[in-house]
């Protein structure tokens, strides 16, 4: 898994009826855009995040760059 600064990272809820969850990259601490990233949700809390099998990562369009 590789993701950049301001990538979203959608984890798939594991049990039915569970929706997905979804964060923000905001800084990645791996080499080479592997985890941990730092993260953040909706909400605005920030925490640190290895995802798991269940993620997956939504990279951002060239044009969402500014």
């Amino acid at each position: 898994m590789q993701a950049s600064k301001g990538d979203r990272l959608v984890v798939h809820g594991r049990v039915v009826g569970k929706q997905d969850h979804v964060v923000e990259v905001i800084e990645v601490l791996g080499p080479n855009g592997t985890p941990p990233y730092r993260v953040r949700t909706e909400n605005g809390h920030e925490t640190i995040m290895s995802p798991g099998p269940d993620s997956v990562v939504e990279h951002r369009k060239a044009s969402d760059t500014v």
